[in-house]
């Protein structure tokens, strides 16, 4: 318990009403969850506004309600608290609850529209293996110390952040690697989190149905480098055209990472192979079990973090060399007969791009490349005729079908996706709604040698249809069909 005084947001007040110092027991934003002594934040979400349960939250004893608009007539039970921001108040008020975690243990915050799930996880995969004890809140796991859980959000609500960092704190964890989220930044989920670094990956088509602009989408991703403290470094790939933009005005001490050009750390592909590369990391040659020039890039992120945290090159680089790609990233799945399925993530026209050019770089011209693609539902739909685009571009034969509809109807999905088709690529097109059936297709299709990129779902165990989520596993699919049973590491 506190009181109310020793965990005030402190600025972004506006109005006060009611008086006295009330004992805080609990800190929440859903009114369902509200016990005496509370402290009900009535922030404005997407789906409803918690100010119209004002009145439930005080009925069940909250004994202070910060909004952003007081009541009429406050009830005189308890304190009401008048802010700019309801959301960045919980931020601050949350750090706050759990004594500022963020300043026992050093925070490092991934932010772009690719690669942020590798970068992140492999950090914390690499401190681990150095001996030290980390925290990883990503996409797919966070994990406290030697605890893991499966991931709701890439980036939790500050509430949920701050509560994570101080159990890695009682945990005795050094490190906290974390996606940032463009809706991270927006939405104050990482307001009163003292970040010791930041990095970015780069910046392309994606979440444009949340941000309307591209603008927008770049600003919310430059805000977190705007937020860094002096002490902080703030590494970014300068391979994007975006990279110096982040940097403008941040505080924070400025680093290059770069596969193309002279910046502060550097990488060149040395050789490619289908199970790994030869990369010359700042002038040391290391062999990586990692496939694809962003995945290079990925690794040098990776690298050029841990010494900037001061760890040693030799150490970095030999650890480095022991890492495994993260779950579905690139993840490869063969046939007896000799097929080759690849299962990624790829969800925007860049990560499509990126993973067909690792293909295109390793295979030897022969094989067909068959693509299984969808676009999610209730989410960007600029992209749509886009990711048909990248596909068709470098793919012999392509199966547009559903990703997660959400609350569309897939064959309208499909549609949009049709849309980025030319008549010249028309006849390698073939559209299967059932994403089950158009895996299969491709299966069927393939002949040994053949290359199969099933993308967009990756690491997901579900299928989102009509609000409900059901089990849907691209990489147990294709074990079925191609009778292998076992991840393809765990068989003899």
């Amino acid at each position: 318990m506190k009181y109310w005084n020793e965990i005030q947001p402190g600025t972004g007040i506006l109005e006060t009403a009611g008086s006295g110092n009330p004992v805080i027991s609990a800190i929440t934003f859903d009114s369902r969850t509200v016990t005496p002594g509370s402290c009900y934040i009535a922030r404005k979400g997407t789906h409803t506004d918690g100010h119209r349960y004002i009145g439930s939250a005080v009925e069940k004893g909250a004994s202070v309600v910060v909004c952003e608009v007081l009541p009429e007539i406050p009830d005189s039970r308890a304190r009401y608290i008048k802010v700019r921001d309801a959301d960045e108040a919980m931020g601050w008020i949350a750090a706050a609850w759990h004594g500022f975690p963020s300043r026992k243990i050093k925070v490092i915050g991934v932010t772009g529209t690719n690669g942020k799930t590798s970068i992140a996880t492999l950090l914390f995969r690499l401190f681990r293996k150095l001996g030290y004890q980390a925290g990883l809140i990503s996409t797919i796991t966070t994990h406290v110390g030697d605890e893991c859980e499966i991931s709701t959000h890439t980036t939790p609500d500050s509430l949920k952040v701050q509560s994570l960092l101080a159990r890695m704190v009682d945990a005795g964890c050094d490190y906290c690697f974390m996606e940032v989220s463009s809706h991270a930044v927006v939405q104050h989920r990482i307001t009163g989190i003292r970040f010791a670094g930041g990095i970015f990956t780069n910046l392309t088509h994606d979440h444009l149905d949340y941000h309307l602009t591209f603008s927008a989408y770049l600003n919310a991703k430059k805000g977190f480098f705007d937020q860094l403290p002096a002490e902080a470094f703030a590494l970014v790939n300068i391979d994007d055209r975006n990279g110096e933009v982040m940097v403008q005005n941040t505080s924070a001490s400025k680093y290059t990472f770069s596969t193309r050009s002279m910046a502060n750390f550097r990488c060149k592909v040395i050789e490619f192979h289908f199970n790994g590369m030869l990369l010359e990391i700042d002038g040391t040659e290391v062999w990586t079990h990692f496939v694809g020039k962003f995945n290079a890039s990925n690794l040098l992120a990776v690298y050029a973090g841990a010494i900037l945290l001061q760890q040693q090159k030799e150490e970095v680089l030999q650890v480095l060399s022991e890492l495994t790609p993260v779950s579905g990233r690139f993840e490869t799945i063969r046939s007896t007969d000799g097929k080759m399925a690849i299962v990624d993530y790829a969800h925007t026209p860049d990560a499509l791009k990126n993973v067909l050019s690792a293909i295109a770089e390793i295979r030897s011209g022969e094989e067909q490349v068959i693509t299984v693609v969808g676009a999610g539902g209730d989410r960007d739909r600029t992209k749509r005729p886009e990711m048909a685009k990248e596909a068709l571009l470098a793919s012999d034969r392509v199966i547009l079908t559903s990703d997660n509809p959400r609350t569309e109807d897939p064959e309208a999905i499909i549609r949009e996706m049709e849309a980025g088709v030319t008549a010249e690529h028309s006849k390698k097109v073939l559209s299967i709604a059932n994403r089950r059936e158009a895996i299969k297709t491709a299966c069927m299709m393939a002949r040994p040698g053949d290359i199969i990129l099933i993308a967009g779902k990756g690491h997901e165990d579900y299928q989102e249809i009509n609000g409900v989520k059901y089990h849907f596993d691209d990489r147990e699919i294709v074990r079925e069909i191609f009778g292998t049973n076992q991840p393809e590491e765990e068989q003899a």
